[in-house]
């Protein structure tokens, strides 16, 4: 059996701990980030049940001592930079998942680093010395027990779980630990009386495929198991970009949605082709006043990187949805593009015409001149929206 060897490092409420970082006042209060829709909050504000997504309103009346503060992206993105560089200088093999958390592996370097658990202890010792900031790590033989071990280790602590172990340490937990098991596998599984990880565990793959489908039966079959034998991937290309958008509980018009909707695909165009990338499949991602989530997707016959053909796919899947939508409240729309290939076959294959000559060039002028320098009409005098920081495409 291997060693205990992945790090799973994640930031503790980022942006959230970035503010208090910066200002002094902060340290040890409630604080929001985000007026309108909660962006993040401090561990002094989620003791109070605010989560992230929650719209400010409902957050103020849990917690009205709480300290609303906005959104600094480019502070975010320059602390990201550092702790990267912190975990760059500790491993070459390390995974980025998101601007604050990534997956590193240390096999081989005990005799230079010392042992897994030493690596990570100076790992956080360093993160809060040089950039300030408290940073949870996980240790385990694989991704997902790394990143569980983070998760039940959170706020700012480390903890490894040793391969002899593994099963002790896991199969206790709540199933709403195994990736993939979001609000309505839960609901399934707690019907059928099935709470912990141990209960999955012990049920035949067969059983959990006729209860859940047979990708998610046998993928949760696995994980209940500890067996999941991906690697730590280094400059792996994105399979997926998305970007989605918190609406708030106020009722909205199918036009306002439209036009949130725009924007979103107008971004993720532009983002698509910077990486020089295609998709094939659009998912649209929705959730509901009452937190539940639906997506809607289609596949193209043909992958493509244009807006319009994205946009009016998505709008698409957008009227499919409305009645629910109008029946159940949205407060969050979200769209994905999946199926990611590089755009080289395929900008050999077709031909240059005027739409790819449009897009090509609206991206030099935004590149140029900032995101709202050309828009469309449709969202003049709109809130564009907070672009979030992320990691290379």
């Amino acid at each position: 059996m291997s060693e205990a060897n992945i790090l799973h490092a994640d930031l503790d409420s980022f942006f959230a701990s970035v503010e208090q970082r910066d200002d002094p006042r902060l340290r040890g209060k409630p604080v929001i980030v985000g007026g309108g829709v909660v962006l993040a909050a401090s561990y002094e504000a989620k003791a109070f049940g605010i989560q992230t997504a929650m719209g400010g309103r409902q957050a103020k009346r849990l917690c009205p001592q709480a300290i609303v503060v906005p959104a600094r992206m480019s502070a975010y993105s320059e602390a990201s930079k550092a702790v990267f560089a912190v975990f760059d200088d500790t491993t070459p093999l390390v995974e980025g998942l998101s601007i604050d958390e990534a997956f590193l592996d240390v096999r081989g370097l005990e005799r230079l680093s010392g042992t897994p658990e030493q690596i990570a202890a100076r790992l956080r010792r360093r993160v809060l010395a040089e950039v300030g900031l408290p940073i949870t790590v996980g240790v385990a033989r694989t991704k997902f027990l790394a990143k569980v071990a983070s998760a039940v280790a959170k706020p700012d602590g480390l903890l490894v779980v040793p391969p002899d172990a593994e099963l002790e340490f896991l199969h206790p937990l709540p199933v709403e630990r195994l990736w993939g098991v979001g609000v309505k596998t839960a609901e399934k599984l707690h019907r059928r009386g099935i709470l912990t990880v141990r209960q999955v565990a012990e049920l035949e793959e067969a059983a959990l495929v006729e209860l859940l489908g047979r990708a998610s039966g046998r993928h949760l079959h696995a994980l209940a198991h500890n067996r999941d034998p991906r690697r730590v991937r280094t400059g792996q290309r994105r399979r997926s970009m998305g970007s989605q958008r918190a609406l708030g509980r106020r009722p909205k018009t199918p036009d306002s949605i439209d036009a949130t909707l725009m924007a979103i695909v107008d971004r993720l165009g532009a983002r698509l082709r910077g990486a020089r990338r295609v998709c094939r499949t659009v998912v649209l991602r929705l959730r509901f006043s009452d937190f539940s989530r639906a997506t809607r997707s289609h596949t193209l016959a043909e992958a493509t990187a244009h807006t319009p053909t994205i946009l009016n796919t998505a709008r698409g899947l957008l009227a499919g949805a409305m009645p629910m939508i109008e029946r159940e409240g949205l407060t969050l729309i979200g769209i994905s593009l999946s199926n990611l290939e590089n755009d080289d076959a395929i900008q050999l294959a077709l031909p240059l015409d005027r739409q790819r000559e449009l897009d090509a060039t609206l991206d030099t002028v935004r590149d140029r001149f900032g995101s709202e320098a050309i828009t469309r009409a449709a969202l003049v005098g709109r809130d564009p929206g907070i672009v979030m920081p992320l990691l290379p495409d």
